[in-house]
């Protein structure tokens, strides 16, 4: 365990021990933080994101530095961003503190330009995200908002909207989502347990509709009304 304490320098062997400790010590407290501070940076999630980082990345790089306290300090961290979190969700002083409102950036096909200037984006920004949404004319939009998370939602006006089957009054299918079933050649057991079919149904199924075997596919899916599709290796 010498590799976790500062030494005048460490063996090739001790290095690689202390990169393999904290990736897998990043890998626990990333999971434990949850998917929140992975998927969205907001202001809580860059402080720990930052501080964490630099944290374990001194003693991954000199050897004079131990690796016990930066390990010790960054749990520490972990616990307290954790602790913030659920204060923030419990108290909403907190939360407003951490992640501020929403605020227009084009009300009724005009730009709030004072928004902009708070959000800290570029009219070119704001264009881009324009053009990512496939909306080409501003006056098109009936709201636009600055979100916590550094996005933007866009809402047209109600003439821009595409039609749906409800404003037709059309009678619609039920939504089917399909399941998959066969992953890389290997039947998912539990996903075809949980829709009340076997591994045997499925094999004469795809033999019957597609005469292909199991390890020849890539994906298979399932709607509710027992339909089977296949993509092969290519």
């Amino acid at each position: 365990m010498d590799f976790f304490h500062g030494q005048e320098a460490l063996t090739i062997i001790q290095w690689i021990l202390r990169a393999i400790v904290s990736y897998f010590f990043l890998l626990f407290a990333a999971k434990i933080m949850g998917q929140r501070a992975i998927s969205q940076l907001r202001l809580l999630d860059f402080l720990i994101a930052l501080i964490i980082g630099n944290i374990l990345a001194h003693p991954l790089s000199d050897e004079q530095l131990g690796l016990k306290g930066p390990l010790i300090t960054t749990a520490v961290l972990v616990l307290l961003y954790i602790f913030c979190i659920f204060l923030s969700l419990k108290w909403g002083k907190l939360r407003s503190f951490f992640e501020n409102s929403p605020f227009p950036l084009i009300e009724n096909g005009q730009i709030v330009y004072k928004s902009l200037a708070k959000a800290r984006i570029s009219i070119d920004f704001l264009l881009s995200e324009l053009r990512k949404e496939k909306i080409e004319d501003i006056q098109k939009v009936a709201l636009a908002l600055w979100e916590p998370g550094g996005t933007i939602s866009f809402f047209l006006n109600t003439q821009y909207e595409a039609v749906t089957p409800a404003d037709l009054e059309l009678v619609t299918k039920t939504f089917s989502f399909p399941r998959t079933i066969i992953k890389e050649g290997k039947i998912d057991f539990s996903e075809l347990t949980r829709i009340g079919k076997d591994e045997e149904w499925l094999k004469n199924r795809i033999k019957t509709a597609y005469s292909e075997d199991v390890y020849d596919i890539l994906l298979a899916t399932i709607d509710n009304n027992d339909t089977v599709k296949i993509f092969l290796y290519k």
